[in-house]
């Protein structure tokens, strides 16, 4: 899996152009190599503000920013790496609450690539020590690091003693890295993915999540256990509940109620519900309850379940509700589905080639009044046929949107988080 970004910076792109060289060696697996580099830029990751780790298949991303929009709330300064980015590579280190500027990232990025120079590393792995080593020269209160792929053998499972770990909601993604076959490892899928999520436990970490089958149940417990994390998992240690203007959070001491986050979605509420599980299991930061309830009307995720504003692109459809959305997995097609139950839409969809396109289509078939298949620039993707045999295709989203029946039906794109990124730049609306 290669990654790919742009700048409009030449400094920048400079560097960016040396990182798109990059690749994982075919075979490998394990964090020993980004240890050897870390090591030589002087083990930024152990000078680091305390750590918020989150792992999962969904939902990961959108609890770190429920993450950092409460800690920000409650007056901190807050260090945060994401990924992937939508339309800046910036937007994956933002220091002290600010996205990287282009004169540092280049300057970051080119210290990182020289030492890094003659050891088999990737795109991901440099991204990660560039945020590391920039975290660990600015001061802030707190870090926010979401996992990019997996956790046991992610880039970032080399902080050693962040002051929490939590895990999302699970399901089967990047099957051919998370279910490769290997000695000692679970058989079930979902078990399987379970294992490698729980791979960011720490002795003595709290290890925060939500409920799961009793197949991944079983072995959230056994790594927690194995590697002596305090293991508070939904249902057992906390738990919430919600309707359709507000939820709850219950945990030992409290019972706090908070109007539903302006994140689409009832999945929102889990992920609100799992940050603020992580911040009450940790005592490092303290963090007070309208604090909480301030960062929750803060938040902002884009790509997911957002409605487009008013801009270049949303003009070639005046009158409809344009919808962006990154997921490409069947949990993020179930939770889709679930928004627009009841609902019909026309769906403009780009999908990456090693993405099954029934996991968004399938979902959605009831809810879908016509279907047009789009491809994601620079990355091989799935044509209409890979769609049904109703779908049409187009040449971009904009063609997609301008032959669109005059119906006033709302729209969804869907598909890629690289599209989504796309579809934000044609919107000028760009993350911040």
């Amino acid at each position: 899996m290669r990654d790919f970004a742009t700048s409009d910076d030449p400094l920048v792109q400079i560097q960016l152009d040396r990182l798109a060289g990059l690749s994982l060696p075919q075979g490998r697996i394990g964090i020993e190599a980004i240890r050897v580099l870390l090591a030589q830029l002087g083990n930024p990751q152990d000078k680091l503000p305390p750590v918020f780790h989150v792992a999962g298949t969904n939902g990961k991303g959108s609890t770190c920013a429920f993450l950092r929009a409460i800690l920000e709330a409650e007056g901190l300064r807050v260090h945060a790496t994401t990924s992937p980015h939508l339309v800046r590579y910036n937007e994956r280190i933002r220091i002290a609450g600010e996205l990287i500027e282009d004169a540092a990232l280049a300057a970051l990025l080119a210290e990182v690539l020289d030492t890094a120079q003659g050891l088999a590393i990737s795109f991901f792995e440099v991204t990660i020590a560039a945020a590391f080593l920039a975290f660990s020269r600015h001061a802030a209160d707190a870090c926010v690091i979401e996992v990019g792929l997996g956790g046991r053998f992610d880039a970032t499972n080399v902080i050693a003693r962040p002051v929490v770990c939590g895990i999302a909601t699970l399901g089967i993604d990047h099957e051919q890295f998370l279910l490769a076959p290997e000695d000692g490892t679970p058989k079930d899928p979902l078990a399987r993915i379970a294992f490698e999520k729980a791979g960011i436990a720490k002795a003595g970490v709290p290890l925060v999540t939500q409920a799961y089958t009793p197949a991944a149940t079983h072995e959230i417990i056994a790594a927690a256990r194995r590697n002596g994390a305090s293991l508070r998992m939904r249902g057992q240690a906390w738990s919430g509940s919600a309707d359709d203007l507000n939820f709850t959070y219950r945990d030992e001491t409290v019972d706090l109620e908070f109007p539903c986050p302006p994140l689409a979605g009832a999945h929102q509420v889990d992920n609100a519900l799992l940050a603020i599980a992580m911040l009450r299991s940790q005592d490092t930061i303290k963090v007070d309850v309208p604090a909480i309830g301030q960062g929750l009307r803060n938040v902002r995720w884009p790509a997911r379940l957002q409605r487009l504003g008013p801009g270049s692109l949303t003009a070639l459809a005046p009158g409809r509700d344009i919808w962006l959305d990154g997921g490409h997995n069947r949990d993020a097609g179930a939770a889709i589905a679930r928004h627009f139950s009841g609902k019909r839409l026309h769906l403009i969809i780009g999908m990456l080639a090693s993405k099954e396109p029934s996991a968004i289509t399938a979902p959605l078939a009831a809810t879908t009044v016509s279907t047009t298949a789009v491809p994601i620039p620079g990355h091989e993707h799935h044509d209409a046929g890979s769609f049904g045999p109703d779908a049409i295709a187009a040449p971009d989203v904009i063609a997609a949107l301008s032959h669109l029946p005059d119906d006033g039906l709302p729209v969804l794109i869907c598909g890629s988080l690289y599209l989504a990124g796309e579809v934000l730049r044609l919107n000028d609306e760009l993350p911040g």
